[in-house]
């Protein structure tokens, strides 16, 4: 390998194999050692015990993920055309999976988009940002810049760009919680923090300076199709409704009835909202309850839906409580499948990446058991294509979701 420029970080045999067969992280105790110093967010090349490269990335030692792979290009030169390049090639693939150009969508993904650590959503023409990798932390500047050239020289508008970064995981990056826009080069701030967007012909407001996450949840896109495919004439319970989307869907779609619940009251106020914007509000009563009690006095109640639709929140995000988020998952879908008639339909979902697959069918088949039904499976599905799932990096892999006839 040709003389670098980089400070080397020699690691393990299995670190090697690892990043080999895909996976874009090397965690501290896989480094063997560092040919020298290098600051916290700057670049080391990866090398395996033989000294073969691996890849280039940005070193972090508050980090549990020591260094994550930027480029497995060892002729890459990372200056801004680099990112922008990137960046065009993140936007072209949305233009492609979704069609058109997205005005509500994902357009980084972090890791499967190769920006390690790096979220952006866009709301027409406001993107929303979260940073959770020092590297990308400290050329925020050159990539935000490049990202929104790169949508205006399509035709697109940007009028801003706001960051979420009040998230508590950035302190274990060694970085400071923050919100607010950023200054775009040649861009007043907007005097804006809520803006609307159109997805499946529905309106939504988006609050994406309070709201949860990013302000919307763009990755259920498609799924809403799903369950609003079984809800025409239904009397629907939809829960977890966050801001009303997967009721609405229903209620477009020509059901009966839609109970839309959720445990936050700004939430509700939004979905309220949500379907006034649309003329729907006629056809959906909300209420601000928590999952967990609703679901026992609806039973308690008798009463009965025709479609129940469950869209929790992650129950977990790591692994030491993923014994006790299963038992929650369980609880909630058996009570759903209770709630649901003999021959109604059922949309249940899981968003948290150590609740596996493999986890979650296993769960649903004691949930069914405990309910005394059985399931006819019409789809099995996972997030939409703009997060997209990176093979042989599981954390991309995060969304389950399933409709069925209960019989």
């Amino acid at each position: 390998m040709k003389e670098r420029k980089y400070v080397r970080a020699e690691v393990s045999e299995k670190c090697e194999r690892s990043l080999e067969a895909g996976h874009p992280w090397v965690f501290a105790e896989e480094i063997r050692s560092l040919s020298g110093t290098a600051e916290n967010g700057e670049l080391v090349d990866v090398v395996g015990q033989k000294g073969k490269y691996l890849g280039t990335g940005f070193i972090n030692d508050r980090s549990k993920i020591r260094v994550r792979i930027l480029s497995r290009n060892a002729n890459d030169a990372f200056d801004e055309a680099f990112f922008k390049r990137r960046l065009r090639y993140a936007w072209e693939y949305r233009k492609r999976v979704l069609g058109g150009k997205p005005q509500a969508c994902r357009l980084v993904f972090g890791e499967a988009d190769m920006f390690p650590g790096l979220t952006v959503d866009r709301f027409g023409s406001i993107l929303v940002a979260q940073v959770l990798s020092y590297g990308i932390e400290k050329r925020k500047e050159t990539i935000f810049n490049a990202l929104a050239e790169v949508l205006e020289e399509d035709g697109e508008k940007i009028e801003g760009l706001y960051e979420r970064n009040d998230v508590s995981i950035r302190k274990l990056e060694g970085m400071e919680e923050n919100k607010g826009f950023f200054p775009l080069t040649g861009k007043e701030i907007p005097d804006f923090t809520g803006t609307y967007i159109e997805e499946n012909g529905i309106k939504y407001f988006v609050d994406f300076a309070e709201g949860q996450k990013t302000g919307f949840f763009l990755d259920q896109r498609f799924n809403r199709l799903r369950a609003a495919k079984l809800a025409e004439g239904a009397e629907v319970l939809d829960c977890f409704t966050h801001t009303g989307s997967f009721a609405l869907n229903a209620a477009k779609a020509g059901a009966k009835s839609v109970l839309a619940a959720d445990i936050s009251a700004p939430a509700i106020e939004t979905a309220k909202k949500n379907a006034r914007l649309n003329g729907l509000e006629d056809k959906i009563s909300f209420e601000v309850a928590d999952a967990f009690e609703l679901l026992p006095r609806l039973e308690a109640e008798k009463r009965k839906f025709d479609l129940v639709i469950l869209d929790p929140p992650a129950f977990t995000k790591s692994r030491r409580t993923i014994e006790s988020a299963m038992r929650g998952y369980r609880e909630i879908n058996c009570r759903g499948l209770k709630l649901t008639r003999r021959g109604g339909y059922f949309a249940t979902c899981s968003c948290s990446h150590f609740a596996t697959e493999e986890m979650f069918v296993k769960m649903l088949k004691a949930a069914t058991l405990q309910a005394g039904v059985q399931l006819r499976q019409i789809e099995r599905a996972q997030q939409s294509p703009d997060h997209p799932v990176l093979w042989n990096v599981p954390e991309t892999d995060y969304l389950n979701f399933f409709t069925f006839q209960v019989v």
